[in-house]
């Protein structure tokens, strides 16, 4: 099943794109719509994207609990730039970059309206 895109709802679209434009250009994104009640980032060569929202009902967002989306992440400095990036505008971190239990390196942290996320590589074997 490919995944098209995945979309957040928010409480504030100018600070969720503060904090998106920032975690998206550490991955090349870039901005593909801006409008009134919404803002969405991809990439040139195509494939999954990202977009915050007001809620098209107009009740508060709000996050799933147990819900979060992971970014692949090409190494560990780039986990570790994408978690410096969610923590300087305006994202809290669920756990600093380090190895895992499982073999992968990954940071986890939320966005300012409070969904999960994380940024993880698989490191080379040694």
């Amino acid at each position: 099943m490919p995944i098209a895109h995945v979309t957040f709802g928010t409480t504030d679209l100018a600070r969720g794109a503060r904090f998106y434009d920032a975690i998206m250009a550490e991955f090349g994104g870039s901005r593909t719509f801006d409008r009134d009640t919404a803002i969405g980032w991809g990439f040139a060569e195509g494939g999954p994207s990202l977009g915050i929202t007001y809620p098209y009902d107009g009740a508060p967002a709000n996050r799933g609990n147990g819900t979060m989306f992971a970014l692949m992440a090409a190494n560990e400095d780039q986990v570790q730039r994408v978690h410096a990036a969610a923590l300087a505008h305006g994202g809290s971190c669920e756990g600093p970059p380090g190895l895992r239990a499982n073999g992968f390196y990954a940071a986890y942290f939320r966005d300012p309206d409070g969904n999960k996320m994380n940024t993880f590589c698989i490191p080379p074997a040694s």
